[in-house]
C-alpha cells in the first residue's frame, strides 16, 4: 500500500515541491499509524508499527527514516554531536538533514555530488575543497561503495579531519573478501554483481577495515547491537567508527 501511494504522489507532484512539503504529507499519512507500540527516535513520534519495505528494512511513516537512520541518529545524540563541532555529512537522508540543520551549536555541512539528495554543497569526496585538519565529525554512510578510487577518498577524509576527530562509516557488507571488478561497468552488470546499478564493489567488514587502517585511521567495528525493537533498529547492523590519531606516524 505504501509503495502504491508513494508512486502515485511522485507521479503527480514535482520533486522539488514534494521535498518541500514532505513533512506535511508524511504527517497526514502517519495518522494512520498512531499508537504506542513503537517510537521513532528521529522524529519522536509514537507509532503502532513501522512500515515493512524491501530488504527487510522498515520505514517511519512520519519522517521516512530507515533502520540505519534511526540507529545513526541515536548514536549521534548519545556520543558524537558535541558543542561547537564542525560536521560533514555525505548524501544525507532527508530526515537526518532536517534534524541536523536545526541542531544547536554545531556547524553542519551537507554535501551531495549526484544531486539526488538535499545538500548545501557538491564536494567530490576524492578531492575535497576543505582545509586540512578542520572537521570534528564526518558521516559517510553508503558512499564508499560508489567510489572507484576509494583509497583516495579515504585519504581525503583523513586529511580534512582534526587529530582526534571521528568518522562514522557504513556500506553494504558481504562475507569473505572485498568483491570488485572494474571491467563491470554497465548498470545491468553492476546491479547483478554488486546489488545496485551505481555500486562498484561490495566490501567485507575486515576488508574495509584494512583499507581504512592503511590510510592512517584507527578503526572500531561495532556490530551485534542490542535489538531494541521499539525503536525499529536492526540488531545485525555494522558501523565502523574511525578516529584520526592525535599523533601522526
Amino acid at each position: 500500500m505504501y509503495q502504491t501511494i508513494k508512486k502515485l504522489i511522485t507521479s503527480i507532484v514535482p520533486r522539488k515541491l514534494l521535498f518541500e512539503q514532505e513533512e506535511n504529507l508524511r504527517g497526514l499519512y502517519a495518522l494512520f499509524y498512531a499508537g504506542n507500540s513503537h517510537q521513532c527516535p528521529v522524529c519522536n513520534k509514537n507509532l503502532k508499527k513501522f512500515i515493512p519495505i524491501s530488504n527487510y528494512d522498515s520505514l517511519c511513516p512520519s519522517c521516512g527514516s530507515l533502520q540505519r537512520n534511526r540507529r545513526l541518529w541515536s548514536l549521534l545524540l548519545a556520543e558524537f554531536l558535541t558543542p561547537n563541532s564542525t560536521v560533514l555529512d555525505f548524501s544525507p537522508s532527508r530526515c537526518l538533514y532536517r534534524r541536523l540543520k536545526k541542531y544547536p551549536n554545531i556547524n553542519y555541512l551537507s554535501t551531495d555530488l549526484s544531486g539526488d539528495f538535499i545538500a548545501d554543497y557538491q564536494f567530490d569526496i576524492t578531492n575535497l575543497k576543505i582545509s586540512d585538519n578542520s572537521l570534528d565529525l564526518i558521516i559517510c554512510y553508503h558512499i564508499l561503495e560508489h567510489i572507484v578510487d576509494d583509497i583516495t577518498a579515504m585519504k581525503e577524509l583523513f586529511r580534512v579531519m582534526k587529530p582526534g576527530a571521528k568518522a562514522l562509516v557504513q556500506t553494504p557488507f558481504k562475507e569473505g573478501a572485498i568483491y570488485e571488478d572494474f571491467s563491470i561497468a554497465s548498470d545491468e552488470e553492476r546491479l547483478k554483481h554488486f546489488g545496485q546499478e551505481d555500486h562498484v564493489r561490495i566490501y567485507s567488514v575486515l576488508g574495509l577495515n584494512d583499507r581504512l587502517e592503511s590510510c592512517g585511521f584507527n578503526v572500531e567495528i561495532r556490530t551485534n547491537f542490542i535489538d531494541e525493537n521499539k525503536f525499529g533498529f536492526d540488531k545485525n547492523e555494522t558501523i565502523l567508527v574511525l578516529s584520526k590519531p592525535l599523533i601522526q606516524k
